[in-house]
């Protein structure tokens, strides 16, 4: 059967659709993003019939959509594991307890930024940095008292920067390689807009700190804490090793799946040697969370958390916003939308702004980072060519929109941080800095590089060809 592009207006429809359903659950049903997703979904089936599709082709759309999820599903199911074995065991307890009493209340924000970034660097992921070292960073911010959108922004700013910048990060690797650029070129290039973002964040976060650190609880609160802590686990420098295996594994660049579960279970085993806890507690904070008394409730709050159970959720929506992703892409819709988007811009600005806005675009309809990288590269590398720009312009544009730019839609960090993204986003700084700056950059001529200046290094060999 013959099939058909859609129009404009017909590519624009779904998304339409999108935010309308997005809208109403938001603000009116209260119901999350599934259903507008599912609401999606249909729209987009009923055009893919009219312009020629199968059912069986949209059902084959929608399976590989998901296929590219399912990395991110493993991943996230074994943090869930990690969260609920690291509470039992005592390793998010220890971070807490020494976080109270280490670090000074003005310095903690900008610390849970870097921390988190230097971990998540380590790492190549966001998502095992933020639901570690990221949910104690909200366990100690929500005992001091800060406000948990602050906190959380500056985790989530933290957890990006790794995911962007890492040469272990899945993004910037699929980035580097679908624009045709060597790896360490593209990192290098991402220095521009990477550091300048990163210290304005850290510099906003110091002085919002400096600010509510008026506002923490005494030091008789933080005490109580660390008492019921102390008296509810035990609490050793030595717990706080872990971490630094986890870090270690990614060093290595031992694989990250099976280094994430034997992680988890190291965290059991502890638990059971060291805090006492039975086999059948441990599995249960690592199916469905901690549910252990401390004995003070604002401290049962923050522990309660984790287990695979606790991010069903998210992989449901990371699955349906997938699957969404299959359909938009494989019947033209993301196609027609970026091409309008490449027909109107005549100035090396003008394209920088459009590649960016287009990977949002594609990050905000399908909820993937792979599809807001790849389609966005797949889409302006000739026009990148002809206008004489290197491709690393390109990758990196395109990683600061699809890789960052991308998590103003929240799917993992609300989930795992237990905190509205209404809170948080307004202080995820880095997420909002790293495209603007590229936006700048376009308009200005700062760091946009020419083909015909572009060295040797950054020439990769594709079937026997030098591409830039």
């Amino acid at each position: 059967m013959n099939t058909k592009q859609p129009s404009f207006l017909q590519a624009l429809l779904p998304l339409v659709v999108l935010a309308i359903a997005a809208s109403l659950s938001l603000f009116y049903w209260k119901s999350g993003m599934l259903m507008p997703l599912i609401i999606c979904i249909v729209a987009s089936s009923i055009l893919g019939i009219r312009l020629g599709h199968t059912w069986k082709d949209l059902e084959r759309y929608m399976g590989r959509g998901i296929q590219r999820a399912l990395p991110a599903v493993y991943i996230l199911i074994i943090v869930g594991m990690i969260i609920g074995s690291w509470i039992i065991s005592g390793v998010i307890p220890t971070l807490i307890y020494y976080g109270l009493t280490l670090i000074h209340p003005s310095i903690f924000i900008p610390c849970a930024a870097l921390a988190t970034g230097i971990l998540s660097m380590a790492l190549g992921s966001s998502f095992a940095s933020i639901g570690t070292v990221g949910l104690a960073f909200i366990a100690v911010g929500d005992s001091m008292g800060y406000p948990l959108g602050l906190v959380a922004g500056a985790i989530i700013s933290g957890a990006f920067l790794g995911d962007k910048f890492s040469p272990l990060s899945e993004t910037t690797n699929v980035a580097a390689s679908m624009a045709g650029v060597d790896l360490f070129s593209h990192i290098r290039h991402m220095l521009w807009d990477t550091i300048p973002a990163f210290i304005l964040s850290l510099i906003l976060y110091w002085f919002s700190g400096i600010y509510y650190s008026a506002h923490i609880i005494s030091i008789d609160e933080i005490e109580t804490i660390t008492s019921h802590l102390a008296d509810s686990f035990v609490i050793h420098p030595l717990l706080l090793v872990f971490p630094l295996l986890t870090i270690l594994a990614m060093i290595k660049k031992y694989p990250t799946l099976p280094s994430l579960i034997v992680i988890s279970l190291v965290g059991a085993v502890v638990a059971f040697f060291v805090q006492g806890a039975s086999m059948t507690e441990i599995v249960g904070a690592m199916t469905n969370g901690f549910s252990g008394e401390t004995g003070l409730d604002s401290l049962n709050t923050l522990l309660h958390r984790g287990g695979i159970t606790s991010m069903m959720g998210t992989v449901g929506l990371v699955i349906v916003a997938t699957a969404l992703g299959g359909i938009l892409e494989e019947i033209g819709v993301l196609k027609t939308i970026i091409g309008k988007f490449i027909n109107k811009m005549k100035t090396t600005g003008s394209l920088i702004f459009s590649t960016v806005i287009s990977a949002l675009v594609v990050g905000f309809a399908t909820g993937a980072q792979i599809l807001a990288v790849i389609l966005p590269i797949r889409a302006y590398t000739e026009t990148f060519k002809e206008r004489g720009l290197a491709a690393k312009n390109l990758s990196r544009c395109v990683e600061a929109a699809g890789a960052v730019g991308i998590n103003l839609v929240p799917v993992f960090a609300a989930e795992v941080l237990g905190v509205s993204p209404y809170d948080y986003i307004p202080f995820a700084f880095f997420i909002f800095l790293v495209p603007l700056i590229n936006i700048v950059y376009g308009f200005l001529g700062i760091s946009i590089a020419k083909r015909e200046e572009v060295s040797n290094e950054n020439l990769t060999n594709v079937g026997g060809k030098q591409i830039v």
